[in-house]
């Protein structure tokens, strides 16, 4: 298929990446692409891993800028590479070409968002805690500082624990759904749920964001993905974006 020959070509090509278990050095329970360097896994293991992320995504060297997520509803802005996971906080956003923003998770949300004609782009970390106090608006206001709109802004939503088997007690439930409405659901087993994603997406286009895609993948029945629930400790996957520089 190809597009028309009038059609808008958007003036920053952004990139969006989702690692999985394989292809990596760690050891058996982080076997193999383990990307935290907090749950336990060997310093030397994580390092090459981060490494092999750059090299295969295309990006340079200390290019990928990580978070020190916290489950909060905190939003970094960064200019330029880090030394170390920027900290405390659960959102970046960037306007820098070729810099990579990453997010860590096992089975909270990660979400990747781009406004490709403004050049602004964000990686967030929504979990339950983060999702429920309000880190996705908080991320699309900062961005919307950059010069993005949302009525321009892409959104993707990775994999994490579907509604079907995110268990939790009816009041947890009640409580986040009364905060992020949409993400209260039934289990497989009839039992009462979350689906964060569900809540998100709703939320986003609350927010006037164009376009919400998601990625069905369940990290808790699917063994091809890291899943706290399904065994800790386990490592993380990376969920990346970036503006791709490449002639």
């Amino acid at each position: 298929m190809t597009e028309p020959a009038n059609a808008p070509v958007p003036a920053h090509r952004v990139r969006r990446v989702t690692t999985t278990r394989a292809g990596g050095v760690s050891q058996a329970p982080y076997d193999t692409f383990n990307l935290g360097d907090h749950v336990g896994d060997d310093p030397a293991a994580v390092a090459a891993n981060r490494l092999r992320l750059e090299r295969e995504i295309g990006v340079e060297p200390g290019h990928v800028v990580w978070m020190e997520q916290i489950h909060s509803r905190t939003v970094t802005v960064v200019d330029g590479p880090r030394d170390e996971p920027v900290e405390a906080t659960d959102a970046l956003v960037t306007t820098v070409p070729g810099l990579a923003l990453a997010v860590l998770t096992a089975d909270c949300v990660p979400v990747l968002l781009s406004d490709d004609e403004a050049g602004v782009l964000a990686a967030v970390h929504a979990g339950r805690v983060g999702a429920r106090i309000g880190i996705v608006p908080a991320v699309v206001e900062a961005m919307r500082d950059l010069g993005a709109r949302p009525e321009r802004m892409g959104a993707f939503l990775g994999p994490a624990a579907s509604g079907a088997q995110y268990e939790v007690p009816a009041s947890m439930a009640a409580d986040v759904d009364k905060h992020l409405p949409g993400s209260r659901c039934r289990t497989a087993k009839g039992t009462d749920g979350l689906d964060l994603r569900a809540g998100i997406r709703r939320q986003l286009e609350g927010l006037g964001v164009a376009g919400v895609a998601v990625d069905p993948r369940d990290t808790i029945t699917d063994p091809t993905l890291f899943s706290h629930r399904r065994g800790a400790p386990t490592g993380r996957l990376a969920s990346v974006i970036w503006i791709d520089t490449a002639k």
